[in-house]
């Protein structure tokens, strides 16, 4: 995951020098007489890297716009919490500030995306972000979470 402009920069700088060396690669490839299938074979453990990584930047790109991913059940609480400080463009120092803690305790916290952070915690965080988290109850039958709900 990207987490900040920095990273995103050195990305978009790795997917243009990597598109061209793709590209390179490929017809170096064919010229070596290899056919379809083989070429496939060959690039297509480099295409994914390459894609992986388009898919990181347009997240981040995504994230700055403040488009978000629908959280239940406070799972991805903590991909959230790093979502909404790159969408402020807060820096991990600036919110190191505001929980008046150290900027490698926000970092290590991020690069595990707040694995195990306590509720407590995580409202402090959002707190310091100046967010208000909304929740919307849905309460299905045991076992039955295809049928008909009750919303509170």
């Amino acid at each position: 995951m990207i987490r900040n402009e920095q990273e995103y920069r050195e990305a978009v700088e790795r997917l243009t020098a990597e598109k061209k060396r793709l590209g390179e690669h490929r017809d170096r490839l064919s010229e070596s007489g290899l056919n379809e299938d083989e070429l496939k074979h060959v690039m297509d453990p480099m295409l994914s890297f390459h894609e992986q990584l388009k898919e990181e930047v347009a997240h981040y790109e995504r994230l700055k716009r403040g488009d978000f991913q629908k959280l239940e059940n406070l799972e991805g609480i903590g991909q959230l919490l790093v979502s909404l400080r790159i969408a402020q463009g807060i820096s991990q120092r600036e919110l190191a500030n505001r929980l008046e803690v150290h900027e490698s305790q926000v970092s290590r916290d991020e690069r595990n995306e707040y694995h195990g952070v306590t509720l407590d915690r995580a409202i402090r965080i959002l707190k310091a972000l100046g967010v208000r988290l909304e929740t919307k109850v849905v309460v299905a039958p045991l076992g039955r979470e295809d049928t008909e709900t009750k919303s509170y």
